[in-house]
């Protein structure tokens, strides 16, 4: 992996999802996760996150639609942080997602929601 996508890739992550977030996933210090996080840092964010035809909030917006059809609700709440990071707004998530009932299903457009509702609460940003 070349270092330059890979310095790259951590610099937008953490302009995307925060420090906080990012020194979590990068404080291991096994080989194997290390690995996977050299990988995720070069090619995910250094690679496709750095592209100029989207915006940092268009992204956001599509990786959320792409998790709830793939159902990987474990990676919403950081990435949901994200995207109000990168200007989106609550309004703006939750339709994401009330789309997504129609085409990835409802169970997963509901469990969206809700954790959407979770995400908010914490950061204050609805009652």
């Amino acid at each position: 992996m070349d270092p330059k996508n890979i310095e790259a890739g951590l610099a937008i992550r953490r302009k995307v999802m925060g420090d906080q977030h990012v020194n979590k996933r990068q404080t291991s210090t096994d080989k194997y996760t290390k690995q996977q996080q050299e990988l995720v840092n070069g090619f995910s964010w250094g690679q496709i996150w750095t592209r100029p035809q989207l915006t940092l909030k268009e992204r956001s917006l599509v990786t959320l639609a792409f998790i709830c059809a793939a159902d990987r609700m474990d990676e919403l709440p950081g990435h949901i942080r994200g995207a109000l990071n990168n200007g989106a707004t609550p309004d703006e998530i939750v339709e994401v997602f009330v789309q997504g009932a129609v085409y990835c299903g409802f169970p997963s457009s509901n469990t969206a929601v809700r954790r959407c509702v979770e995400v908010f609460k914490e950061l204050g940003v609805v009652t």
